[in-house]
């Protein structure tokens, strides 16, 4: 008797589990998007007239009122690093790492960079 209740339990919680996963779900907007609604500060910069905000080492693009979180785009320059970078020595070669963007130093502006 034991035996059959435990079956029976077993098999409605399987029954129930793949139920559930077969249940589409359907997305707006990618999960691992993140979108605010102010940004303290920001420094806009265009690059390839795309309008790009920077504060605190966080690049972002406008939507609408809002701000997406987005990688930095690789070449474009910057005349200050953002506060809290660690100096990278990559074969050789000089970075500025912050918040796992790289920059390298070209005369008195920094370049985004792929390491």
């Amino acid at each position: 008797m034991k035996n059959l209740l435990t079956l029976i339990v077993f098999a409605l919680a399987f029954s129930t589990l793949t139920s559930c996963a077969s249940t589409t779900v359907v997305r707006a907007r990618p999960a691992n998007a993140v979108i605010v609604t102010k940004v303290h500060r920001p420094k806009v910069v265009v690059h390839k007239n795309v309008r790009y905000y920077r504060a605190d080492g966080v690049w972002y693009k406008k939507r609408g009122r809002k701000y997406v979180v987005v990688n930095a785009p690789v070449g474009v320059r910057v005349t200050t690093l953002p506060k809290g970078y660690k100096v990278i020595k990559v074969r050789g070669a000089t970075y500025y790492k912050c918040k796992g963007v790289y920059y390298k130093r070209s005369g008195r502006r920094y370049i985004v960079v792929n390491v």
